[in-house]
């Protein structure tokens, strides 16, 4: 049970420290509105998302106000898009007619974000989630609340290199469609590898086929709060400081339980999980690379930054999974680039680079995030660092990502500007020697061998 006065000891926390539930996010399956004739499948997409999702906003607004608890953003996530377009759309044009119908139901509900647009091919692709692939340049091009994720490996079957070496054409092609805006398109454009199925978070949110019709799921973030935490055990040793973050996490997490079973009896729809993932934003003081330093840090990708890293993704899930019996999604800590003040400060003195950032994600949540590279990196080298993070997942049995963002027309020195939560980015330097025969080989790279557990 949560009581009141755990709500009160955390408003030095929200008003101090930056807390926040990023997003409460309504699942909605899609699958009954399957039909084969195209205009009647965007009738019922359109018509299942409004009536489901009607009172998700004034709800979550209604939880803000009651309880102190800021509430950043009301999300949607839909059943994979090319499961749901596969008998109504022959064309990738087709497919656009869906998301412009997901972009419209979204606006109606007052949401900033629906996730779903999406594809899992991690053994081999349909020819619809091929079409829907070759079709989310102009999707995301045309739309302003669509996201896109495209899963295209797994630990149990490896990675699908044909959808990888699409995947990097798919990239460049969205950079070069939305270019007049710093090639914001791709900041709404995930590839991964082992995909969950409850991930409230952009833009890689979509309701599993596992999951029920409706389901709530919320993500809280709290790095302002474990930075404030740690600052008290400064010079003690791994045992205090592992005990601050877990308790920290603890707390921050029962916040996302409150607003998790509040939002759940007030839609009359079942809870799912909460996500315990330290997001940082571009606001000073809400950063995870700021965690690292005071951990022992010099500045984030200085030796020990991996180590530093694995340590409080550990602790935070712990401590997480404690507060909460359905702890989900990518519960740990994130990196983003351009969301995370101190990060773009580490790329700014040199410390971090690409290479550092990917042997991170061996052991963060999520992987290479929000990273704005030169518009003219090829679609093959962007293949090559997609298919590099895959490798992580896939071996490693975790998921990782990849949203990168070639900004056309710039180069290293340059800044591309995303606004609001996606901040702003400094241009990073990619190694320059290819891999196009690599990545154009076709078919599968196996799943490794310790994935064979039946």
């Amino acid at each position: 049970m949560i009581n009141m006065y755990e709500v009160s000891e955390t408003n030095k926390m929200i008003e101090h420290e930056n807390l926040d539930v990023r997003t409460i996010t309504l699942g909605i399956s899609l699958l009954d509105c399957i039909d084969s004739d195209l205009k009647e499948l965007n009738r019922k997409i359109y018509e299942k998302i409004t009536k489901t999702a009607e009172n998700l906003v004034s709800v979550g607004k209604d939880i803000e106000k009651e309880f102190g608890i800021p509430i950043v953003n009301k999300r949607i996530s839909v059943t994979p898009i090319a499961l749901i377009g596969g008998s109504a759309c022959k064309s990738s044009e087709d497919f656009v007619t869906i998301a412009r119908t997901l972009d419209k139901a979204a606006e109606k509900v007052g949401v900033n974000f629906i996730g779903g647009y999406s594809a899992l091919v991690s053994k081999a692709m349909t020819k619809s989630d091929e079409n829907l692939i070759l079709s989310i340049p102009q999707a995301l091009s045309e739309t302003e609340r669509i996201c896109s994720s495209v899963n295209v490996g797994s630990t149990k079957t490896g990675i699908n290199m044909d959808a990888v070496r699409l995947c990097g054409e798919i990239v460049k092609a969205t950079a070069e469609a939305t270019k007049e805006r710093d090639s914001l398109g791709c900041a709404k454009l995930v590839v991964f590898c082992n995909a969950p199925d409850d991930n409230p978070f952009m833009a890689g949110a979509f309701l599993g086929v596992t999951e029920a019709d409706a389901v709530i799921n919320v993500g809280v973030s709290g790095p302002g709060v474990v930075k404030k935490a740690l600052e008290n055990v400064r010079g003690k040793g791994f045992e205090e400081l592992c005990e601050t973050i877990k308790k920290t996490a603890f707390k921050v997490t029962r916040v996302g339980q409150l607003v998790a079973g509040e939002a759940s009896r007030r839609l009359a729809i079942p809870f799912g999980i909460v996500d315990l993932s330290l997001a940082p934003t571009p606001d000073v003081g809400d950063s995870v690379a700021e965690i690292l330093e005071e951990i022992g840090l010099e500045r984030v990708g200085a030796p020990g930054t991996t180590a530093a890293l694995a340590l409080l993704n550990d602790q935070v899930k712990k401590g997480g999974v404690m507060a909460s019996s359905y702890v989900g999604g990518l519960s740990g800590a994130f990196i983003p680039v351009s969301e995370d003040q101190g990060m773009i400060d580490a790329v700014h003195a040199g410390s971090l680079t690409l290479e550092k950032l990917e042997a991170m994600t061996c052991v963060c949540s999520v992987g290479l995030d929000m990273i704005a590279i030169p518009g003219k990196t090829s679609a093959s080298t962007i293949s090559g660092i997609i298919a590099d993070e895959m490798a992580i997942g896939m071996v490693n049995q975790k998921t990782t990502a990849v949203r990168l963002i070639p900004v056309i027309g710039k180069d290293v020195g340059d800044t591309a500007q995303f606004g609001g939560l996606l901040g702003y980015a400094p241009i990073m330097p990619v190694n320059e020697f290819g891999c196009e025969t690599f990545v154009s080989r076709r078919g599968r790279i196996p799943a490794p061998i310790h994935s064979f557990k039946n």
